[in-house]
């Protein structure tokens, strides 16, 4: 069903993966140190062809201690969408959300609602205003989160201009929460947890009982490191096919165009480039960030302080002169 909905080749961009060299013990501490030196870092781990070279823990943080993710949780959430599509709960990213919402969706909605699709949500193309930024407040302070979302005035067509939307991403979990009969924490625990040998807590839940899709996760960074290994490794981690291949390639497929960052935007997932290196990267706000640079097979894991000031993208680039400092160095240590 997925290969034939996403008409993608199973080989897709960004997974071919050769050999690399890792870091010398010099360089190792060097990168750590300039970790440390980051006003808000709480972790690093750096992972090289699978081996972990790195993992530390700053400011009386540790590698395997819960940490609040933020919207690093979209990522996260569109790895289910993923194996909900997989499994037939949903049916493909072109599906309109309303078929999945039921009669979670509220009367009188503007028609063009009934044309956002699955795949729309996930590159933050739905074309209503946003739910996050100065809008976030309101929103969670509703009575009804996806009411909410979806009656938000339109300010661009459906699969236009990106609008970055937690909204978007509630809408999602709410959608699996309908169209599976169980919850997405219960779907993660399965799908992703269990597979993965990683625990994933209970977390925020809207008050239809919704679990809060695309924000307020908890989650140890080690876990972290399993999923963006899992995608580094197209899907399967230890052996076991846990996401499809061809939903790797998916998500990390160029959709739309991040007015914030400069960076494009797949499902879940921004893209970049570090060092001259394809890198793909979930972020969430305050520094929490994991990267993978297939052509390295490198991935990285970074928590960082949660709460106001997050000093948004000016600290992400600093991670990313660290990443790109990383990169090099491998390339001179081989």
């Amino acid at each position: 069903m997925l290969a034939s909905l996403l008409a993608l080749t199973l080989a897709g961009p960004g997974l071919a993966q050769p050999s690399s060299a890792t870091l010398s013990a010099g360089d190792r501490e060097r990168m750590i140190d300039q970790a440390a030196a980051l006003p808000r870092s709480h972790t690093l781990i750096v992972a090289v062809d699978g081996n972990t070279v790195i993992d530390e823990g700053f400011r009386g943080h540790s590698t395997d201690a819960t940490a609040n993710i933020k919207s690093l949780s979209k990522t996260l959430l569109s790895a289910l969408i993923g194996i909900a599509i997989e499994r037939g709960v949903i049916e493909s990213v072109d599906q309109p959300i309303v078929e999945l919402l039921g009669n979670r969706v509220p009367a009188g909605i503007d028609p063009r609602v009934k044309t956002i699709t699955v795949g729309q949500l996930l590159s933050m193309q739905a074309g209503l205003e946003r739910t996050s930024g100065a809008n976030y407040g309101g929103w969670v302070a509703s009575p009804n989160w996806v009411s909410d979302a979806l009656t938000r005035p339109f300010v661009a067509e459906p699969g236009g201009r990106m609008l970055y939307s937690t909204g978007n991403s509630h809408l999602l979990s709410a959608a699996l929460t309908q169209a599976s009969g169980r919850s997405t924490l219960t779907l993660a625990r399965e799908w992703l947890g269990a597979p993965l040998n990683i625990a994933i807590p209970p977390w925020t839940r809207d008050p239809q009982g919704i679990y809060f899709g695309g924000n307020e996760m908890g989650i140890t960074p080690r876990a972290l490191l399993r999923i963006a290994e899992l995608y580094r490794q197209g899907g399967s981690l230890d052996g076991q096919r846990v996401l499809p291949r061809a939903w790797v390639t998916a998500s990390w497929q160029p959709r739309t165009h991040s007015f914030f960052n400069g960076h494009d935007y797949g499902y879940g997932w921004f893209l970049t480039e570090l060092d001259g290196e394809r890198a793909y990267y979930g972020w969430g706000y305050g520094g929490q960030l994991i990267y993978v640079i297939p052509s390295r097979r490198m991935s990285v894991v970074m928590t960082s302080d949660p709460t106001p000031p997050s000093n948004g993208s000016a600290y992400t680039a600093r991670v990313e002169a660290l990443i790109s400092d990383m990169i090099d160095a491998m390339r001179n240590d081989g």
